[in-house]
């Protein structure tokens, strides 16, 4: 597998580990032993946590005795870190960083389901994107191309990777690029990038500026595909099982709740985005089941394996509590 991450990922590990060292930051329990338990998630601004922030304003966690403090950041290759170290109690990480650190070695379990895919590329909250008038048509025309994803050797270079072969072409010579999503509409529209892989609502930024889809990436992958999970440290799980019971718990019942209430799902992303309020109504969603698709799991890994991530597939029982 790539090297480099590896020790990316443990450096940064063993400097929050040290940083956290004589703390109870991991064990996110209550000092006093009376109110809620406080824990704190890292998430991503963007409408696939829109049930985290929906739970937590709705008292769903509070009802399971979790008081929640979320902050926002990048994505899971660089929570993972945070996670292991104790800073995060729990974060929202893509499952192909999530393996990532298992092969690695590295402690953190998926504790509930982040988003799944429509598996319609029509409806789909992600897809593959080009300027206007972009000599790019389709997937396959990405060989040579500069792209622009969020996190190297992630969800998204995996699925465009796919996404290419499924179109007939070669991905081997893609030039993939690190760009937050937020600066993602703003660098096609300057010409920084041939093609963005975007998510909500960063996608409805881009075609309202005139970037044309030409693939959906994760239908592309699997129908079903579980995008990304909330997990947590193994050292938490062993510490403190109620608390992550509890966490699962109330995360199962923001995604049920978001689920049948997409109006007010929709209404929490101006709590946590800046996105335009005039552009929610537009705006492509995920579905939110509760479970984690492992078939679709194990499509990932086989990718993953094809493109040198991981040097074999994970036992799902071991990743997934």
């Amino acid at each position: 597998m790539n090297r480099p991450l590896r020790t990316t990922i443990l450096a940064a590990v063993a400097t929050l580990t040290a940083a956290s060292c004589g703390t109870d930051a991991g064990t996110a329990e209550d000092p006093a032993g009376d109110g809620p338990t406080p824990v704190t998630v890292g998430a991503l601004p963007i409408t696939a946590v829109a049930p985290l922030y929906l739970g937590v304003e709705q008292g769903l966690f509070e009802e399971h005795g979790l008081d929640v403090t979320i902050e926002t950041g990048g994505g899971g290759a660089t929570t993972v870190p945070r996670v292991v170290s104790g800073e995060l109690d729990f974060a929202f990480g893509n499952v192909v960083s999530l393996m990532i650190a298992h092969e690695q070695g590295l402690p953190v379990t998926m504790v509930a389901n982040g988003m799944t895919t429509t598996g319609d590329a029509d409806t789909d909250y992600s897809a593959l994107v080009v300027p206007p008038d972009s000599p790019l048509q389709s997937a396959a025309d990405l060989e040579g191309a500069t792209v622009a994803i969020d996190n190297l050797q992630n969800i998204g270079d995996t699925s465009v990777r796919n996404s290419v072969r499924v179109d007939g072409g070669d991905p081997a010579d893609i030039d993939f690029v690190e760009l937050a999503f937020p600066d993602m509409p703003g660098a096609l529209s300057n010409g920084q990038v041939d093609a963005a892989w975007v998510v909500e609502p960063f996608l409805s930024i881009s075609l309202a500026q005139g970037a044309t889809p030409i693939a959906a990436n994760f239908v592309d992958l699997h129908p079903e595909l579980s995008i990304a999970a909330y997990f947590t440290a193994d050292d938490l799980i062993a510490s403190d099982p109620d608390t992550v019971d509890a966490f699962t718990e109330a995360m199962n019942a923001s995604l049920d709740y978001a689920t049948e209430h997409p109006d007010e799902a929709a209404d929490v992303l101006t709590s946590f985005t800046e996105i335009n309020p005039d552009l929610i109504e537009d705006l492509r969603w995920p579905r939110f089941p509760s479970e984690i698709d492992r078939d679709a799991l194990e499509t990932v890994a086989e990718l993953m394996v094809t493109d040198g991530l991981i040097d074999s597939a994970p036992d799902l029982d071991t990743m997934i509590r």
